[in-house]
């Protein structure tokens, strides 16, 4: 098994080796041009969006700047939208439900590296997917880490720290966030 098959299979991959590097260089290239679009040049961004990422939902919208570590791990399923400022290290899968908004500088983390020094500084990681269900709502400045699932129609208050699953139709804030209220549907 190759270091990307790893990486995408959660297990222990070393992430500078050639083939990592290279996906990496062409996520970043495409993340600066992307960035680099007028606001009017919308078909151009789409379609840089559809070349980046591994699904790009419908119509969705990213707005710069946006960055990436390899772009085929995000999958939007339907339209979402990302404000300003967005950072997907996606080394595992990132999928995001359909009618999601996401607010300005937030932060979707999936790798993860050892506590122990020495396999630290060998380069050792590995990575644990997120998962954002739809209709959910993530306020500015949310940072997101790996493993997390957030359920259907969820909100997430400005500034939180997700360190554990949140369930659906709930309110959850804090650093570490915590559910604080239940959200009554139809």
């Amino acid at each position: 098994m190759n270091e990307r098959e790893k990486m995408v299979n959660g297990e222990v991959y070393m992430p500078f080796c050639e083939d990592l590097e290279q996906d990496r260089f062409r996520a970043k290239e495409l993340c600066m041009k992307y960035n680099a679009l007028k606001p009017q040049q919308v078909e151009e961004k789409r379609e840089l969006l559809e070349s980046l990422l591994g699904n790009a939902g419908n119509n969705s919208v990213i707005e710069p700047n946006f960055f990436c570590d390899y772009g085929y791990n995000i999958e939007f399923d339907g339209f979402v939208y990302i404000n300003h400022n967005s950072v997907f290290l996606d080394c595992a899968k990132i999928k995001i439900g359909s009618d999601t908004f996401i607010g300005p500088n937030c932060g979707f983390y999936t790798a993860i590296h050892p506590i122990n020094a020495k396999e630290r500084v060998e380069g050792k990681e590995w990575a644990k997917p997120i998962t954002i269900g739809k209709q959910v709502w993530i306020g500015g400045g949310v940072t997101i880490l790996p493993g997390v699932e957030i359920g259907d129609r969820a909100v997430i208050g400005a500034g939180s720290v997700v360190t554990k699953n949140i369930p659906a139709d709930t309110v959850a804030v804090g650093n570490p966030c915590r559910v604080i209220k239940n959200i009554d549907q139809y």
